[in-house]
């Protein structure tokens, strides 16, 4: 269902977020993201002076390889476009990233590897969907009939970080009941 009808406005800022996650044929995987922000009218800056509409004011992208494990094996981060010449001065610093594992954790290990003044905020914010990503990528349905490595078996004793998350996964809710009984606050335990 789409959005109800919007009050009348005027078109200010676009910004793109794309998170892709790749297996690669070494077994590890990438999970890429990238963020645009744009205008729809000419302004002018104080490093790059005028700026046409719909060019780049930022433009991000991140790879993170990691493993099975969710560990992050490489980081990549380039800047095509930032606002400020000293922006990019923060790249080097994701490679705190390499052996943080993306988990419940990981906005404090972003934060604590690039949070604040050793990092870029527009880079930072996009390391948030791509753990988003990651999981969906590793983690989620795979293609029928394929190779891919199976999703790691259920460990019955270890609650999945998914369950107790959103209404649909509510640990009073009929999917956990179905999938996950022995987590479920409403499941009857099997005589």
């Amino acid at each position: 269902m789409p959005l109800s009808q919007p009050a009348t406005r005027r078109h200010m800022h676009t910004r793109t977020v794309q998170c892709d996650g790749y297996l690669r044929e070494d077994g590890l995987w990438d999970i890429e993201g990238s963020l645009i922000d744009r205008k729809p009218f000419r302004y002018s800056e104080p490093d790059r002076g005028v700026r046409e509409p719909g060019a780049d004011v930022h433009h991000m992208a991140i790879r993170l390889t990691i493993g099975m494990d969710m560990v992050v094996r490489a980081v990549e981060v380039t800047m095509p476009s930032t606002p400020y010449v000293s922006c990019a001065n923060a790249i080097p610093n994701y490679q705190r990233l390499v052996g943080c594992k993306i988990d419940g954790n990981w906005r404090a290990s972003v934060k604590s590897a690039v949070g604040l003044e050793r990092g870029c905020t527009h880079a930072r914010e996009l390391l948030f969907p791509m753990a988003t990503t990651a999981y969906q990528t590793l983690y989620s349905w795979r293609e029928e009939g394929s190779n891919n490595p199976p999703v790691p078996p259920k460990n019955k004793d270890i609650k999945p970080a998914f369950v107790g998350g959103c209404m649909t996964w509510a640990t009073d809710g009929p999917v956990v009941a179905r999938f996950y009984p022995q987590f479920s606050t409403t499941a009857k335990p099997n005589a």
